[in-house]
């Protein structure tokens, strides 16, 4: 121990007992004894409190903090590395590293928005410093600033053009700014650069997929699978607190992951199952806790999902989300599910197979439900394709656009307040937590958050805000029980619920699957953000609880 010895030693001698206090550090630190360096370090930096202030020079304490703080950043204690990052600071304002990791802690605490300007920060003293542009460019990202964020790829590339991940961020940046022909290019130059960049194939494969070349897409995914079946996603802290295989369906609906895998204390391998192939793969039982299936379209995925759960079944270890409780997730099989809950209105559903033939009359008089009726292509989501239908020549002519296709009959819902404005809300299931997500408030029956005018509207925001703090304060006790109630009968672990409140005060439900999605990026609406990032901790819980459970 240094404390209680340092008071009584000459200022030279502390300085220097100080500064082999911080090489002892780095050396357990380099050697990946995390726990130990931190240790060293705090235990210099009790010892700096029994010496005459000023005796000790800041430089020697502010490289206490910083080097207690990147221990801290390995080791996943992303608050308290916070602190130790300002307090360096506070001593040292010029540490280029330190403002450039304490960005890192905001972007991985989904403060995207901060670490941004920490970057800046940090630039002020290195224009040219390496890894805060870097990683100013997934802040820039993550905030949706993607011609920011090109402009700055562009820049790092001119200077190391051999890169592949620059390149590989690059077309990244490029497919979300819908520039397909530039996208593949960076993705073929991060893979020239990188022969084993197997998920640079799979992102043409993605792109393929995206402008509608099927079977471009499926070579693509076929060759990425045959450099590297598995991709592997390191945690964010070391070591590692488990590790996850999670299973994906590139030519079906999938759980959006992107935001709930980032920035992980578990390790994520992702395998991609191909429509027509099962992946040869032998699977080291003992290094996976968890198996976290990603297909969630019962539609899209019906080919898929009993070659999911085979291969969950074969590796015999706890699957969320089971392939088989998936695959009764239907829109008709939900309503049926549901029938009959009490305080809960189910729209009617009827599923119209493809190819059948039309009439207007046949139509008028098939559905169990009156005109207006709102139909849309199975295995669709969001507004396109959606539309509310006044009479059977109208339902005629919809279904004509896409014979091939099976479509669903939905009995419209008049969920309108009493103020004339529709109410969607938003709730995600995590295991036993119902947490709210948003709520959509706009004049049209046909509400998505993403296309209301909220953003123009203070009262809407305060709405929302209130419904995020206190879901209470709308959904009342019979609510909460039908809400607890969907959870028990559709029995997933992670899934979400579309749903409002008629002018009877029963709990219209709308949407119930694992497909709906949870991201970060709310510049519009801040007040999102600790609600969202509750879901994400929620899911990283549940997992941890249960791979805790099967060690």
């Amino acid at each position: 121990m240094i404390a209680n010895s340092l008071a009584a030693e000459p200022s030279a001698e502390a300085r220097e007992r100080l500064s082999r206090c911080v090489l002892v550090g780095r050396e357990q630190f380099a050697a990946g004894r995390t726990a130990d360096a931190a240790a060293t370090y705090r235990d210099g930096l009790a010892s700096v409190a029994d010496v005459p202030a000023g005796s000790i020079p800041v430089e020697i304490v502010s490289d206490l903090h910083a080097n207690l703080a990147n221990a801290l950043l390995v080791a996943g204690d992303l608050l308290a590395a916070a602190e130790s990052y300002k307090a360096a600071l506070r001593l040292v304002p010029g540490l280029t590293a330190c403002w450039c990791n304490l960005g890192n802690v905001h972007l991985r605490t989904g403060r995207a928005q901060d670490a941004i300007a920490l970057y800046l920060e940090a630039l002020k003293f290195d224009p040219g410093h390496w890894p805060t542009r870097t990683n100013l460019v997934q802040a820039l990202v993550a905030t949706r600033q993607h011609l920011v964020a090109k402009a700055l790829l562009l820049e790092l590339i001119a200077e190391r053009p051999g890169e592949g991940r620059l390149h590989h961020e690059l077309g990244k940046v490029c497919f979300e700014l819908t520039e397909m022909d530039q996208a593949i290019r960076h993705f073929e130059a991060a893979f020239a650069t990188n022969p084993a960049d197997a998920e640079s194939v799979y992102w043409i494969g993605a792109v393929a997929q995206a402008r509608g070349d099927d079977i471009a897409a499926q070579e693509a995914y076929a060759r990425a699978a045959q450099i590297q079946p598995l991709i592997r996603r390191p945690a964010a802290k070391s070591p590692a607190d488990f590790r996850v295989l999670a299973l994906y369906a590139p030519f079906a609906g999938n759980t959006p992951s992107s935001f709930l895998f980032k920035d992980t204390d578990f390790e994520t391998d992702t395998l991609a199952l191909l429509p027509s192939t099962m992946p040869e793969i032998t699977f080291p039982n003992d290094d996976i806790a968890l198996v976290v299936n990603l297909i969630s379209d019962a539609d899209q995925a019906a080919d898929v999902l009993p070659r999911a759960a085979d291969l969950a079944a074969r590796l015999g270890k706890r699957t969320i989300n089971e392939p088989a409780g998936i695959m009764r997730t239907t829109r008709d099989a939900v309503a049926d599910f549901l029938l009959g809950m009490p305080g809960c209105r189910i729209p009617k559903i009827q599923r119209v197979k493809a190819g059948e033939n039309h009439p207007v009359a046949a139509l008028e008089a098939a559905p169990p439900f009156p005109f207006p009726l709102l139909v849309r292509p199975c295995g669709t989501h969001g507004g396109d394709d959606f539309e509310k239908i006044a009479d059977g020549a109208a339902l005629a002519g919809f279904l004509a656009q896409r014979p091939g296709h099976d479509h669903y009959l939905i009995e419209y819902v008049d969920y309108r307040s009493a103020d004339g404005y529709f109410r969607k809300y938003r709730f995600i299931f995590v295991g036993e937590q119902i947490l709210p997500y948003h709520l959509a408030i706009g004049r049209d029956w046909k509400l998505h958050h993403d296309s209301t005018d909220m953003e123009d509207h203070a009262w809407m925001q305060q709405e929302e805000a209130a419904f995020l703090q206190d879901p209470t304060t709308t959904f009342n006790i019979a609510h909460q029980a039908a809400l607890r109630a969907i959870k028990d009968r559709i029995g997933l672990d992670f899934f979400g619920i579309d749903c409002g409140v008629d002018a009877a005060g029963d709990l219209v439900v709308f949407e119930v699957n694992a497909s709906m999605l949870v991201h970060e990026g709310n510049e519009k609406f801040p007040y999102k953000d600790p609600f969202v990032q509750k879901i994400r901790t929620a899911f990283h819980d549940m997992l941890r609880t249960l791979a805790d459970g099967a060690a």
